[in-house]
């Protein structure tokens, strides 16, 4: 089983900062998310991660993961994975939540999904790839994806439905780290972004 599960958040866009539901559309990162990712990186490239030497490395194939993954560092190491892909939105992409909620008041992503986008068990069944995967690999693993889909998998590492993401908020460019407590899936830690401040 992988002793670690480490997920970084891509850099801030414009979508992400304006709280636009970025899916499928391919935002650029902004100034300040590339700077994050480069602050990123020299945090992972000290100790206690030292570079992280022998991390399997995987990125979404949007260009917001994946530049946010060589800015930090990885792109040489990384493999890019359909399965890390952010939500499709559907009808909702590029819409605000109180847009949504404007014509959906008791709207909720992780009960509802979105209309002509992916539903919470196609979306569960992408988080679960990515768990089963982690936990077959024998070292660390490093993902560079989106706050929706790797607030999922931290749900579904704890063995809880999706709906439990909603209660776990993922800033950009931000490090978390899943693992094990007295042998049961755990998390280290959650939405660092100390980094961000160097």
């Amino acid at each position: 089983m992988a002793p670690r599960v480490l997920l970084a958040r891509h850099g801030q866009t414009q979508w992400s900062l304006s709280g636009k539901h970025t899916g499928r559309t391919d935002i650029p990162l902004l100034e300040e998310g590339r700077r994050g990712a480069e602050l990123l990186g020299e945090r992972l490239h000290r100790a206690p991660f030292d570079g992280l030497p022998g991390v399997q490395v995987r990125t979404s194939p949007l260009s917001r993961a994946r530049e946010t993954c060589e800015l930090a560092g990885f792109g040489d190491r990384a493999t890019c994975w359909d399965t890390l892909m952010e939500w499709d939105y559907g009808a909702y992409e590029g819409l605000t939540p109180a847009e949504i909620k404007a014509e959906r008041p008791d709207w909720l992503i992780w009960r509802d999904g979105v209309p002509g986008g992916e539903t919470v068990a196609e979306m569960t069944a992408r988080a679960d790839e990515v768990v089963t995967w982690a936990r077959a690999q024998e070292g660390d693993v490093l993902l560079f994806a989106h706050g929706h889909m790797l607030r999922s998998i931290a749900a579904r590492w704890l063995g809880y439905p999706l709906h439990f993401a909603a209660r776990i908020r993922l800033s950009p460019t931000s490090l978390s780290i899943l693992g094990w407590a007295y042998g049961e899936p755990a998390i280290e830690s959650w939405n660092d972004v100390g980094h961000l401040a160097a």
